[in-house]
């Protein structure tokens, strides 16, 4: 069988037994033979190589099998075609093994890279600090640490940031590694005794990059052991990047010159996403996987999911599968049917920027992706304009916010809005009866 047939061939099996899985990049991979009874795939990113071989090598095997109708496995390889499954966690440029003990959770994924990170108001500084780091590790800010609350992007800046350094500083050493599995290794090496190589092997990096740092809290003897790495590494130059659900003084327990190490450097938060930053990170996440979002589905999940960024790409998840269980596109009435009822839940009835829109698109049958566009024929200016008036009485969002949802405007767009509302609903009689339907509408939903 031609050797590009079958990779055709495994990616079309792929993507129909394992839809959720399949990434753009994917396409980069390229079947150089069957040998001894193995196909052999190659990628010669480091970072891509290793997910396949941890994460996709049974799939592709199984794919291998159904599309030839041989017992053939699939072995991924890279550039000098003899890294396989079970090389060391350590990402080296030197080829030398490092310490491999790393939980599984922890594997890089080829996803976080800076290429697919959105940037926005609220993870400006920690986005620019962490590609200073990248580029020039040891002399930009050291330590950089990030800190921030559940799913806003964390773990993607430290991932973007091991992969931008390995490719730059290829014989660089850097090791990534969660606070947990970081004690979990001190604990081992405590009770083997063996304190002397766990010290060594952890001083001897030139990049240290620890995920969940809060986790140090009330662990008083692995905070001591860390608080000597630290040092070790920082005074020789290396840096230091670490992520934490809190600001260094607000890790409760953590020693005094812990939290004075931490902060010596560069602290930068990383903040819950603004609505167009939101609509943004869904289209991102969405072309990763190869999947279309309308530009209404995408405001509609912005509007929804408000949390964080997990939460945008379980949605995204949840319309792919729906997509392809009914063979449909994916547009807003799914959208609506999979995400919205299921978030109402027992919340208290309340009128959300959601129902402004609701309720105007359907009143004056526009479309969300219009109203959210800079379109200005009158049949959309006036719509968007109720919405907006809408939005500041029945919302607690100040001007700047509700811009924000009204495709990205600004705050004293909104206020003219208000205003033009308001003069007209004086001045027109019936615009002011549309007004109190719709108002009318939207103060049902507070009843109860």
């Amino acid at each position: 069988m031609d050797n590009n047939q079958l990779k055709l061939d495994l990616l079309s099996r792929i993507k129909t037994d394992h839809p959720t899985m399949c990434r753009r990049w994917f396409d980069d991979i390229r079947v150089v033979g069957i040998v001894d009874g193995s196909v052999r795939v190659r990628i010669d990113e480091p970072v891509q190589l290793k997910y396949l071989q941890k994460c996709c090598t049974q799939q592709f095997s199984e794919a291998a099998q159904s599309v030839t109708g041989r017992l053939l496995s699939v072995i991924f390889v890279g550039e000098n075609s003899g890294a396989v499954a079970g090389d060391p966690a350590v990402i080296s440029g030197d080829g030398v093994e490092r310490f491999s003990e790393i939980e599984e959770d922890m594997l890089i994924s080829p996803d976080y890279n800076f290429d697919g990170f959105v940037i926005g108001p609220g993870n400006r500084l920690a986005h620019a600090a962490a590609t200073a780091v990248s580029n020039k590790p040891g002399r930009a800010y050291n330590p950089l640490f990030i800190h921030g609350g559940v799913g806003l992007g964390k773990t993607h800046l430290l991932q973007s940031i091991c992969q931008t350094a390995m490719s730059i500083h290829q014989s660089m050493r850097i090791y990534y590694v969660s606070c947990n599995g970081f004690m979990t290794q001190f604990l081992e090496a405590v009770q083997a005794g063996e304190m002397s190589l766990f010290r060594n092997r952890f001083r001897s990096f030139d990049m240290l990059v620890i995920d969940d740092i809060h986790d140090l809290s009330k662990r008083d003897q692995t905070q001591e052991e860390f608080f000597h790495t630290f040092n070790t590494l920082f005074q020789s130059g290396k840096q230091v990047v670490l992520s934490s659900d809190a600001a260094p003084n607000e890790i409760p327990f953590l020693e005094e010159r812990l939290v004075s190490r931490f902060s010596c450097g560069l602290v930068a938060c990383v903040e819950s996403p603004g609505f167009e930053t939101r609509v943004a990170i869904i289209k991102k996440k969405a072309s990763i996987r190869h999947i279309e979002i309308p530009d209404d589905v995408a405001s509609y999940i912005a509007t929804k999911l408000d949390s964080n960024i997990r939460q945008l790409e379980g949605a995204i998840t949840k319309l792919q599968s729906i997509s392809l269980l009914d063979n449909s596109v994916i547009d807003l009435q799914m959208a609506r049917g999979a995400i919205g009822n299921e978030l109402l839940g027992d919340r208290p009835k309340h009128v959300s920027i959601q129902d402004v829109f609701d309720s105007v698109t359907v009143f004056y049958d526009a479309k969300l992706s219009d109203l959210l566009s800079k379109k200005r024929h009158k049949s959309i200016t006036v719509p968007r304009q109720v919405g907006m008036w809408l939005a500041r009485k029945y919302t607690r969002f100040s001007l700047e916010e509700i811009g924000g949802y009204f495709g990205g405007r600004d705050h004293t767009t909104v206020m003219h809005a208000v205003k033009t509302v308001e003069q007209k609903m004086v001045a027109d009689e019936l615009f002011s009866r549309d007004i109190d339907l719709l108002t009318g509408q939207l103060s049902d939903k507070t009843d109860g």
